[in-house]
């Protein structure tokens, strides 16, 4: 496949990677879905496959270049896809076999020694007026059950009370409760449904501490701006929505900004673009260079919490920048399908993740559209401006079928509400960063914190204009039908897009279109009373065969005598005597 971007040459589009990812999806999928027999036996047949597709391609090296291509390419397909199947065969039996699932199978009560692996989050319950609840992940340490004490490293959710949300990272913690299993493709072995508060048993140090702290400091630090501002300058920047208001929330959800209220692939885009833009102006290497902005976003990710969201922003904000910097939408495109593996490899629950489908389908958005809609502009338009709305439209055409899948809802507004935020988006992330160390001495964060707050809260604004406006959340089909109508959308949304910033080349192409049907319409014209003739002979054909062995009246006679056909008696011909009127005749006697 070639490309072209205006008047740059054209380059060929490397899709060699593309069957490994959707093969290791597909077998992060089955793997993560079914029970424990299939998995293993996905893997098998994976790697039978590669085998074959090896062999095969070996017997092929006299075919050709491309037969060959495609045997490797298929042949690493399988390869990936079995690496994953195998994983998921892994993490399967951990699941399902061991004690602590025997125990969470029996819905057992124990006294149990967790060690707090992440941060707690809140828990919405339906109905639920009492106090708050909250999950912690951890792993387990140990347990006693039915009286036997048990030594066993498995992964577990506790689910809590309110104390169970001030535990940190890192702490050692002894409480009480029932196991339950998971659900199917939960990472954890067992849920605990903690029925006391946690115990205090031992605190080893852990860098999530330490991030925890830094991000209390920096929501104490911004709590002083307005309340639109102060509860979303620090989900922008570290991901803490806990004193977003209810309202702001609705109203990004109606325009489609949700993304903007936790960490996203753009922020981490600019964080990584940020540091290593400060490398190159003190004139460093690129390989220095790309080394700072790599410890400059591992240190964003540590700050934020290391979840799998937060990992995912990283890797695909990498992807994403890779692609806008280097315009090589050939490679940009391998780097994706090669993280989209990696993390699935390494994770492969992250394939029933509806985050995770999302942010893979607004980076192959930007990797393959947002160049192309931003060359589409004209050359008096700034390049930050064309990219600012490129960016959010290929990201959105990409996004649009799978969103209205989960929830059958359009917005007609959100890109424009995207679009006038995005350039606050900037601001708001790179000072609000630097805000985070100078928190614990909160003069020093005064400047920094006051301009990321005005920036967010005109963020805020945006979406409150906008989710007031008449229409902002409209109705949209569910299923197959809402699907196959948001992709035609979307191609309409492209074309409507070519149509304005070339409106010269649409009215040519709207003339070229009219022309050729013309002449399609001419043709068709010329050719009409020929088909209508050959048809005509066609029926009459039909008739005659069709009349063939019946006896029918000639209507058009020749004027011959019809009866020379006839047998003649021999000898004179005598005429019939005939009897006078009125007469009587006699008979001889």
């Amino acid at each position: 496949m070639v490309e072209s971007d205006g008047g740059t040459p054209a380059r060929r589009l490397d899709v060699r990677l593309v069957p490994a990812a959707l093969a290791a999806w597909a077998a992060a999928l089955a793997g993560t879905l079914a029970p424990q027999p299939w998995p293993a036996t996905i893997c098998v047949l994976l790697v039978l496959g590669a085998l074959g597709l090896m062999v095969s391609g070996r017997k092929r090296r006299r075919v050709g270049k491309r037969a060959r291509t495609a045997s490797s390419t298929l042949a690493l397909a399988c390869v990936a896809g079995a690496a994953v199947a195998l994983h998921c065969a892994l993490d399967t039996a951990g699941r399902e076999q061991g004690p602590l699932a025997s125990a969470a199978a029996r819905s057992d009560g124990v006294v149990i020694t967790i060690r707090v692996t992440g941060p707690p989050a809140a828990l919405s319950v339906p109905g639920h007026s009492g106090e708050s609840r909250w999950s912690v992940p951890a792993q387990v340490e140990h347990f006693t059950s039915q009286g036997n004490t048990v030594t066993e490293s498995a992964a577990v959710l506790v689910i809590g009370g309110e104390a169970w949300g001030r535990v940190q990272p890192g702490q050692s913690l002894r409480t009480t409760g029932t196991l339950r299993k998971g659900k199917q493709g939960q990472p954890e072995a067992a849920v605990l449904a903690a029925s006391t508060p946690p115990v205090l048993v031992a605190a080893f140090y852990d860098p999530q501490q330490t991030a925890a702290r830094a991000r209390e400091q920096f929501r104490k630090a911004s709590a002083w701006l307005p309340a639109d501002a102060a509860g979303l300058l620090p989900g922008m920047v570290t991901g803490d929505t806990s004193a977003l208001p209810e309202s702001l929330e609705a109203a990004m959800k109606t325009t489609g900004m949700t993304h903007l209220t936790a960490v996203s692939g753009a922020n981490c885009s600019l964080v990584l673009g940020g540091f290593i833009l400060l490398a190159r102006t003190f004139r460093l290497p690129r390989p220095l260079s790309a080394i700072s902005g790599a410890a400059g976003l591992a240190a964003f990710v540590v700050l934020v919490g290391p979840d799998p969201s937060v990992l995912r922003a990283a890797v695909m904000g990498t992807v994403g920048l890779a692609a806008l910097t280097a315009g090589r939408r050939g490679r940009s495109l391998s780097f994706l399908c090669i993280a989209s593996t990696s993390l699935l490899l390494l994770d492969p629950a992250l394939s029933v993740s509806f985050g995770f489908l999302l942010s893979v389908l607004a980076t192959l958005g930007i990797v393959l559209l947002a160049g192309r809609l931003a060359s589409w502009f004209p050359a008096w338009v700034p390049s930050w401006l064309a990219t600012g709305i490129a960016v959010p439209l290929s990201a959105q055409i990409l996004c649009g079928p799978a969103i209205v899948a989960l929830q059958p809802q359009f917005s007609p507004y959100s890109l424009a509400a995207n679009v006038l935020a995005g350039p606050l988006v900037a601001p708001v992330t790179i000072l609000g960063t630097v805000s985070v160390p100078l928190a614990s001495v909160s003069w020093l964060a005064v400047v920094p914190v006051a301009v990321a707050g005005t920036s967010a809260g005109m963020v805020a604004a945006v979406a409150r204009f906008f989710a007031s406006l008449p229409g902002a959340a409209m109705p949209w089909a569910e299923g197959p039908v809402g699907i196959a109508s948001m992709l035609a959308f979307s191609a309409l949304a492209v074309l409507a897009t070519w149509s304005l910033l070339h409106p010269a080349g649409f009215l040519v192409a709207v003339l070229t279109l009219h022309s050729k049907t013309m002449k399609a319409m001419e043709h068709l014209e010329r050719r009409a009373p020929r088909r209508a003739a050959l048809r005509g002979a066609g029926r009459r054909d039909q008739r005659q065969r069709r009349r063939h062995g019946r006896l029918k009246p000639c209507a058009n006679p020749s004027g011959r005598n019809h009866q020379w056909l006839l047998p003649k008696t021999p000898g004179p011909r005598t005429s019939r005597p005939t009897t006078p009127g009125g007469a009587t005749r006699r008979l001889p006697p």
